[in-house]
């Protein structure tokens, strides 16, 4: 069904940040086409779910083609499907390496890609790319090498996009989040956490939330890496 609704695509969107994401969006009057490996179906007639790995260009395919024959459009784009490894470097394995690859980086392209050539016909829309402040705040307490690499490479790609697409209406920012609490920091390890931002707290979801929703309506910002990562990037 074709609609004059907006409509956003989010990926990595099952839980945590993601799923705020999508439900900040239906709030807005968004439709949202959702992914994930493991999403579940939803029974919001405004969300269509399409399960699948985003490093693999056929899912990102999917996503794309589905939505556009459900919603008609696709206005807004959040890469927020990402894969966190923190370790030495020497003890980074072979699959660890392949691993981020393909979700932060591949996965980053096939959709980007796609979703900004259907944007590129109504000549407007908008993509988010979920980085880290790691990408700007290396830490040595929080070894993380492979998540600067392509976390990193998506940050450099999102002024390289903004620029190359300012011209036909398409807007491309990046939010770099400091540590959230989400499902996958076990609440023993908060305290710690919390020590690692000059604010001395950890970031909560709605403030990730808040900033895609900030970069949604400003209109004028593009090119952004928008971090809110309570402090870390200014330094300690």
């Amino acid at each position: 069904m074709a609609t004059n609704q907006k409509v956003a695509v989010v990926t990595g969107a099952s839980q945590g940040i993601g799923a705020a994401l999508v439900k900040a969006y239906r709030d807005r009057n968004y439709l949202v086409v959702a992914n994930s490996r493991s999403i579940g179906p939803s029974l919001d007639d405004g969300v269509l779910v399409v399960p699948g790995d985003i490093g693999d260009r056929a899912v990102a395919e999917r996503i794309v083609s589905q939505g556009i024959a459900r919603f008609g459009r696709i206005d807004t784009l959040v890469n927020n499907a990402g894969i966190f490894v923190a370790k030495p470097f020497t003890q980074y394995t072979e699959q660890d390496f392949q691993s981020l690859l393909s979700t932060n980086v591949a996965g980053f392209f096939h959709i980007s890609q796609l979703a900004i050539a259907d944007m590129e016909k109504r000549g407007s829309g908008h993509v988010v790319n979920i980085t880290t402040s790691l990408v700007d705040n290396a830490n040595s307490h929080v070894p993380s090498v492979l998540a600067s690499l392509t976390k990193g490479g998506v940050d450099a790609a999102t002024r390289s996009l903004a620029i190359e697409y300012a011209k036909r209406g398409i807007r491309v920012n990046a939010v770099a989040p400091g540590i959230i609490k989400t499902p996958m920091h076990a609440v023993e390890t908060h305290a710690a956490l919390a020590g690692l931002h000059p604010v001395a707290r950890m970031g909560e979801i709605s403030d990730i939330v808040d900033a895609v929703m900030f970069l949604e309506k400003a209109g004028f910002v593009t090119g952004e890496t928008l971090h809110v990562d309570g402090g870390q990037a200014a330094g300690h």
